[in-house]
């Protein structure tokens, strides 16, 4: 068993990656992988709350993601919707908060009513943050932002990063301290761009459905190992 040192990251985000690879090496259809894979995020979120993460945002759709093939596109997007309905009084039961991050246009009607009624459900939930990226990208999210503030500051001169951020979809939530991304890749995939300017990285090579709370701790272990100096000279 991994020891944990006591520097926790308050935050983690994930990219939940290798999920159609995984169920390709069992000779299963992607979909299954998917499923897989959903069925690890949740014991993923038991595992974080019982680390002491407070907030864990998973890269679960992205804007790119469409291009996929219509047959796994609709797959993901059912298992989305049996997540929002199936599961709503469990993260209720287990004090879980769900946010849902991303671009909301193109979303079909009944998934946004389902958000809607699962963000309202959780809302006052005070255990584990789970921030689900549905539809999402990072320069999106930052074009988006920009647009509001276009709208809302006609005569706008000059901004903060404060108030930029204010606009963003993961205002009220802290900045990741740690990404960790599966299945091997080293790269960001337009993910919270932003918010991530120093936020610990760790890659792994295991495939998201085979992500075991074990490997959780390796991770946030090998995070409490760096020096985050955000800039700064310490002494």
């Amino acid at each position: 068993m991994e020891k944990i040192n006591n520097n926790i990251p308050k935050h983690v985000a994930i990219m939940m990656d290798g999920n159609g690879r995984w169920a390709k090496k069992r000779l299963m259809p992607r979909k299954i992988g998917h499923l897989e894979g959903s069925k690890r995020l949740e014991s993923i979120c038991e595992s974080s709350y019982k680390l002491g993460i407070k907030y864990l945002t998973v890269y679960a759709f992205s804007t790119e993601n469409w291009n996929r093939p219509n047959d796994e596109v609709n797959g993901i997007m059912n298992l989305f919707r049996k997540y929002l309905v199936d599961k709503k009084n469990k993260c209720i039961q287990n004090d879980m908060r769900v946010r849902i991050i991303g671009n909301r246009n193109g979303l079909d009607n009944d998934i946004l009513q389902k958000i809607e009624d699962m963000e309202e459900a959780t809302r006052k939930c005070n255990g584990l943050n789970l921030q689900l990226a549905v539809n999402y990208g990072g320069k999106d999210e930052i074009v988006r932002a920009v647009n509001k503030i276009l709208l809302c500051k006609e005569h706008l001169n000059s901004i903060t990063e404060a108030e930029f951020s204010s606009y963003l979809d993961t205002r009220d939530i802290p900045e990741p301290d740690l990404f960790i991304r599966t299945g091997g890749d080293k790269r960001l995939s337009n993910f919270l761009l932003w918010e991530m300017a120093y936020t610990e990285f760790y890659f792994s090579d295991i495939l998201w459905p085979d992500f075991s709370e074990e490997e959780l701790k390796k991770a946030v272990n090998e995070f409490s190992k760096r020096d985050r100096r955000f800039g700064q000279i310490k002494e």
